[in-house]
């Protein structure tokens, strides 16, 4: 019985599970410059999808798209839920934006308001009861760790807890779906720590959740599929781990220090499959790094780095190392 119970499960697990989210073909010039180019994805129910990429890349006119704010040249945005119809930006943008919840790059918190007046007037632009806003308050502080500091003014509050608050915020609506454009920018080590705990939790709780990060740990740690975008084009799709694997060499070596550059000129250079080279510091890609460590051995006053190959190997490979501007 337990046998047919777990190959009944097994089967239903594979029955594909339909998206929430869906972007098809969305296109954006400003003049010459194509900002985002025939760009598709789905975001399915309960799923982190991360999207990275350089300045300029067109991760936040994207995010812009997907919000109404910014009309595509072309392409569609849309939003589905089980046994209902479609709804289509911009058609249907107020019905969308009430399914959704947002964390812009930059606060836009109410500095006259209370932690709990900002939730409480941010939830009456949903329509939402002072009745069923004041109900939810007290859960939404806790789940952003700001309990006690509900009566506190923004001037009070830390840059890690003005994020958290936003955070909240942005769930008044008990959304499904939530657009987060680097929400953990500017923060430090503990309160990014955190927030990742609260989307985690989020996902778990079967949440969506729209990502733009450049911390690639971040994008690792919280996102079941990345998406990379360079100059508005999807470079690649997949689950982090599995981009890393069918993309790099398994082993990375950083060597740098006094006369590191002199080994781009020595035989040591061959034991590697690729050789790239940012500074001063040399990065050695390889399928086997035993020779590589032996041979440097001979040069004790270099220091060296063995490790695995992460996301910003990935990132920096199909990006390259070059420093963008803002766009």
């Amino acid at each position: 019985m337990a046998a047919r119970h777990n190959a009944h499960m097994n089967s239903a697990s594979k029955i594909p599970i339909s998206p929430i989210f869906s972007i098809q073909g969305l296109t954006k010039k400003y003049g010459d410059t194509t900002v985002v180019n025939n760009l598709s994805f789905d975001i399915k129910p309960g799923e982190c999808l991360g999207v990275i990429g350089p300045n300029g890349a067109g991760k936040t006119t994207t995010i812009r798209m997907c919000l109404g704010l910014v009309a595509p040249d072309s392409g569609s945005v849309s939003f589905h839920q089980p046994g209902q119809s479609a709804l289509h930006m911009p058609a249907d943008s107020l019905a969308i934006k009430d399914k959704l919840g947002i964390v812009s790059q930059f606060d836009s918190l109410d500095p006259d308001f209370s932690c709990a007046e900002n939730l409480l007037v941010f939830g009456r632009y949903f329509g939402l009861k002072d009745a069923v806003i004041k109900e939810r308050i007290p859960k939404l502080l806790d789940f952003a760790a700001l309990t006690s500091k509900a009566d506190a003014k923004l001037s009070e509050l830390s840059g890690g807890m003005k994020r958290r608050l936003s955070l909240a915020r942005a769930l008044v609506n008990d959304p499904q779906l939530l657009l987060l454009d680097e929400p953990t920018t500017g923060l430090d080590p503990q309160a990014r720590h955190l927030m990742w705990e609260r989307l985690q939790r989020l996902v778990q709780q079967g949440k969506s959740i729209l990502l733009t990060t450049h911390f690639m740990d971040e994008a690792e740690r919280l996102c079941n599929r990345l998406l990379v975008l360079d100059h508005g084009k999807k470079m690649v799709e997949g689950a982090p781990r599995q981009l890393i694997n069918d993309n790099l060499e398994p082993d990375v070596v950083e060597v740098y220090g006094v006369g590191a550059l002199a080994l781009l000129e020595s035989p040591i250079k061959a034991l590697a499959a690729r050789v790239e080279v940012s500074g001063e510091t040399i990065f050695f890609y390889t399928q086997d790094s035993k020779r590589l460590l032996q041979a440097l051995a001979d040069y004790p006053q270099l220091r060296t780095l063995h490790r695995p190959a992460n996301l910003e190997d990935l990132f920096l490979k199909l990006t390259g190392r070059q420093i963008r501007e803002d766009a």
